[in-house]
């Protein structure tokens, strides 16, 4: 059986259980939009799949908040299966750079598939599939869908972000609308175009709703 193989028995092992936006079809989405993109970009696939398929394996927001849970549980799976010390290192710094963290946190780490990942890691943050887990993850949080008095942080700080309860729709001025211009890829901007749009119009739809307007 392939590292490959073996990683996504693990995997769907420990995310049996998750909340359903950070499942292991969340993996697999990511997981094949990565090998989408990474088919017009110079890397190694290897590394992209690993860190696809690794990158949520103990979120720090399942984990009071302990980032350190994801990157350990990860290297404890590589070194049992003899992954190269190198591989291993390249993954770990895709799990550890990947997050949005309030869009104000600066990479200390860059690869081709490091961008790769987070590109496909936030294509499935919006888009049909981004509106239903934030309204997921919304609802597991207990959240309000919709506060017209609260408006949303914005420009908040990586402790800021992780501790905001705001209403669910809040998180599309907060995250979810600005990853259009954040993606690293020309693969990945032109599928988060698409995406951003539907999002636009849902909004539009929403607050029309909201007020009794259609």
């Amino acid at each position: 059986m392939s590292i490959i193989d073996k990683t996504i028995l693990f995997v769907k092992k420990q995310l049996e259980n998750a909340e359903g936006g950070h499942d292991w079809f969340h993996i697999e989405r990511v997981y094949k939009n990565a090998i989408l993109i990474a088919q017009e970009e110079a890397c190694d696939l290897t590394v992209v799949k690993l860190g696809a398929l690794l990158h949520d394996i103990a979120d720090s927001k399942f984990h009071e908040g302990d980032e350190t849970v994801g990157p350990r549980t990860a290297r404890a799976f590589l070194e049992s299966e003899k992954v190269t010390e190198a591989t291993i290192v390249h993954v770990i710094n895709i799990i550890e750079n990947i997050s949005f963290k309030g869009g104000n946190f600066e990479k200390k780490f860059h690869s081709k598939e490091l961008e790769i990942v987070q590109d496909a890691d936030r294509l499935d943050a919006i888009g049909a599939i981004g509106i239903a887990r934030c309204f997921n993850y919304g609802g597991f949080k207990n959240r309000a869908l919709y506060n017209p008095a609260i408006a949303p942080k914005l420009n908040m700080t990586k402790e800021e972000y992780k501790n905001n309860d705001s209403p669910t729709l809040n998180h599309f001025y907060e995250k979810l609308l600005l990853l259009k211009d954040k993606m690293n890829t020309e693969s990945g901007k032109k599928i988060a175009l698409q995406r951003h749009q539907y999002m636009e119009n849902f909004l539009s739809q929403f607050y029309a709703e909201w007020e009794g307007e259609k």
